[in-house]
């Protein structure tokens, strides 16, 4: 095994005899540094934050918080950290932590250092004072100074209460120019480098290239593939999960990528969504509109598509998204590419068209998109909650009638997928009232829902039926907005 590090608040730490399963947290908690806290141990409450030195697409470094709790901790071999403990000490205090103090915004303390984390990330964010100010529009909320409240949408808080907090947020002026974490920023992401470390008998791979992760994956295709972690963390942590082989994609070149063409949109499987939710920049109202729905700030930090469609859960929020934008996957293994239709991947409960010794490398849409589109997640909670239901719409409508319909659904079958019937019900057809209560009824049967702790099975359906009917408000609204 090589000499594997992390650099943790400026220190260089060795990870000697480390088990392979260990998640950054506990690591640093058992390096003494207890600042960052275990809530929940599956990235809902951020508790955990902690900042990493990553590179932006522009070339250049962001302090980007992430879940500490689901990271593996071989996954930051060579990177940079910053725990609540490097922001500043009691002497010192770090202007995150002197607002947060002076607005009243911790009782007992347990949250504040994730939410310090989160905090200090977003006050660093170069962008954050060109931002206009929101009243909140549900999906973003943003103060007088640009800083956004949605950073700390993965933060929890079960006594304080959340005004101090915001008001400590609010607050923040501009980092000083001899602010260390400031001036980090003007340097260079560390080098993202090949990792291979095996203990007792577990073994943890992050191969250098795309060619070396496919010729990986056919001499050992039992090997678990891991990107952000953001699932497998929670199976490593709620279950005692383990792995003996674990190949690491997330800093894959060839797999953080995103293209635009005449023809189509390419993603990268490995790309985390925070950062195609900036790049696309709205490009994309579908997934513009999914991305505030999305878990939180912190996992979508390191949550990937192609880890949202690996896993072949039936309730992840990107496959009804996807299909209603007709998306295809690109398969890889050292024998080649292969593409295959979103709405032909799944087979069967988590399981998938995809070989043991294939990878997802990158998600396709197609141009044009669809004029019509909306996404809609029934949950407990509107953010930061997995859906009970959700539903993808994409919808042509041409002199009054639909020209092409595309609707996707999770949550209510063993896989996602395409509503085909309430398609063809739809197509050819007036968009009015009357069609739209008779799709409904179809739509309303679609699937095979079943009864859980989310939600019954005849509670899912109503949802199902009472869903299309608000797309269509929507988009009769809309239209109005246009001709006014």
């Amino acid at each position: 095994m090589t000499d594997i590090t992390v650099t943790v608040n400026g220190q260089r730490r060795p990870l000697d005899g480390v088990a392979t399963h260990v998640t950054a947290l506990d690591w640093l908690r058992d390096s003494g540094l207890p600042g960052s806290k275990e809530g929940c141990a599956e990235g809902e409450c951020g508790a955990c934050a902690m900042m990493i030195a990553a590179a932006a697409d522009d070339g250049t470094t962001r302090w980007t918080p992430v879940n500490a709790c689901l990271v593996p901790v071989y996954a930051l071999d060579g990177q940079e950290i910053v725990t609540a403990e490097g922001l500043g000490g009691v002497e010192n205090l770090h202007p995150v932590q002197e607002k947060l103090a002076e607005a009243g915004g911790s009782q007992c303390g347990y949250c504040t250092p994730g939410f310090a984390c989160s905090m200090a990330a977003e006050y660093y964010r170069p962008e954050r004072e060109e931002c206009p100010v929101h009243d909140g529009d549900g999906e973003h909320e943003t103060g007088p100074n640009g800083f956004d409240l949605h950073a700390l949408s993965g933060n929890l808080c079960r006594c304080t209460g959340y005004r101090p907090i915001r008001d400590a947020a609010y607050s923040l002026g501009s980092p000083e120019s001899d602010d260390p974490l400031q001036q980090r920023l003007s340097q260079p992401a560390p080098a993202i480098v090949a990792t291979d470390a095996e203990v007792a008998g577990s073994r943890f791979v992050r191969p250098a290239t795309l060619a070396d992760t496919l010729r990986l994956l056919r001499e050992e295709p039992d090997a678990l593939i891991v990107a952000g972690s953001t699932d497998w963390g929670v199976e490593v942590n709620i279950r005692g999960r383990r792995a003996p082989f674990v190949v690491a994609i997330d800093q894959l070149d060839e797999l953080r990528g995103l293209t635009i063409t005449d023809d189509m949109i390419e993603i990268g499987a490995a790309l985390p969504l925070s950062e195609v939710e900036r790049r696309l920049d709205g490009r994309v109202p579908l997934l513009a509109k999914l991305f505030p729905q999305f878990a939180s700030r912190l996992i979508r930090n390191r949550g990937t598509i192609g880890g949202n469609l690996g896993t072949g859960s039936p309730i992840g929020d990107t496959p009804p998204a996807l299909l209603a934008l007709d998306a295809r996957l690109v398969l890889a293994s050292a024998d080649g590419d292969r593409e295959v239709a979103l709405a032909e991947y799944f087979t069967g409960y988590r399981q998938t068209v995809r070989a043991k010794d294939e990878l997802i490398t990158a998600v396709r849409i197609p141009l044009p998109l669809a004029e019509h589109t909306a996404f809609h997640k029934i949950a407990k909670r509107r953010f930061d909650d997995i859906s009970s239901v959700a539903i993808g719409f994409a919808l042509d409508i041409d002199g009054g009638v639909v020209t092409s319909a595309r609707i996707g659904l999770g949550g209510v079958a063993a896989t996602p997928l395409r509503a085909t019937a309430t398609e063809q019900a739809l197509i050819g057809k007036p968009w009015n009232v009357t069609t739209v209560k008779e799709a409904s009824a179809i739509l309303q049967s679609e699937g095979t829902p079943m009864s859980d702790h989310r939600a019954s099975s005849d509670y899912r359906a109503h949802m199902l039926g009472s869903a299309l009917l608000k797309f269509y408000s929507q988009t009769v609204i809309q239209s109005k907005e246009v001709s006014a």
